[in-house]
């Protein structure tokens, strides 16, 4: 009796290529061998998932079953053939079954995003190739500050039983990566374990806003100081430094610190500048006396 191979995978004879290969990787990854090590039919209900796939995502022997029912006419005891029909494995190199491992493995070793691993076949399957896999590279999130992103850091990330500590570089961004070789899943069938990488996010700061590697900071005079030009307090990442102003400075303008920003990410010996804006501050309570000489300067200033 021919087999019903759109049975096998649960699809219309009308089935989509997209629909075959979907309804193909479903029951791949539920039957595969690898994840039913007790169930004793999985191996044989793989391969028939596996025949009936080899056949109708192959436009030519699908036309061919469709007309007689059998790949191979010839073969099949209906036409006079007698023999027994054999079949090719899907190559475990081959995109869409790799995709299938990569949703069977995914579950298991390790925490965070996962990215795709590495499949090959090696010998002893038996279904024509055990097959390796190389652990899963696995993304982490790991949160630092900004005065943190401008010293460098270290964290201590948990791996199993294991402490493992990272260090994260000074000037690092939001988005940096900072890759851990080995210590991401481990590795199917003799397979390389996966790599982890941390994604570096850096909170805002509340006196310094950065932009790529320079550093903006508020910096509040007094009018008398703007008006008449003096020395103010600048503060930095490490300690606070000297800023002389010309008289007549306005609010808002800014004053370039260089090398007084964070550090360029894997170039210790750079750093961006700090720009000083100044935001001149006025008195909020006046006497009487002092409201009549601010008034008499208004008057000279006017003239």
């Amino acid at each position: 009796m021919a087999k019903d191979y759109y049975a096998t995978l649960g699809v219309k004879k009308d089935a989509s290529e997209k629909d075959i290969k979907s309804a193909f990787r479903k029951l791949a990854k539920k039957y595969h061998p690898d994840a039913n090590r007790d169930d004793p039919n999985a191996e044989a209900k793989f391969k028939e998932i596996n025949e009936a796939y080899e056949v109708l995502s192959d436009t030519e022997k699908r036309a061919r079953y469709d007309q007689f029912g059998t790949v191979n006419p010839q073969w099949d005891p209906n036409f006079g053939g007698g023999g027994t029909y054999t079949y090719t494995n899907v190559d475990m190199n081959d995109m869409p079954f790799a995709d299938i491992l990569e949703s069977l493995f995914g579950g298991m070793g390790g925490r965070g995003q996962r990215t795709s691993g590495r499949t090959r076949g090696a010998s002893g399957s038996p279904f024509g190739g055990a097959v390796s896999s190389d652990g899963e590279d696995i993304q982490q999130t790991v949160t630092i500050s900004l005065k943190e992103a401008y010293a460098g850091a270290t964290r201590l990330i948990t791996k199993g039983d294991r402490t493992v500590k990272v260090n994260i570089p000074a000037g690092a961004t939001t988005g940096t990566k900072v890759r851990l070789s080995g210590e991401g899943a481990p590795g199917m069938g003799g397979g390389r374990p996966g790599d982890l990488y941390l994604i570096v996010e850096v909170t805002p700061d509340p006196q310094f806003e950065r932009k790529g590697d320079d550093l903006y900071v508020d910096v509040k005079v007094d009018m008398f100081a703007a008006l008449l030009g003096g020395e103010v307090e600048v503060p930095t990442m490490e300690r606070p430094v000297k800023l002389k102003i010309p008289a007549g400075t306005q609010s808002g303008r800014k004053f370039r610190l260089t090398g007084k920003g964070m550090p360029v990410l894997r170039k210790p010996n750079e750093r961006g500048s700090l720009y000083a804006r100044i935001l001149v501050t006025v008195p909020e309570h006046l006497t009487a006396d002092q409201k009549a000489l601010v008034e008499r300067l208004r008057e000279s200033l006017g003239k």
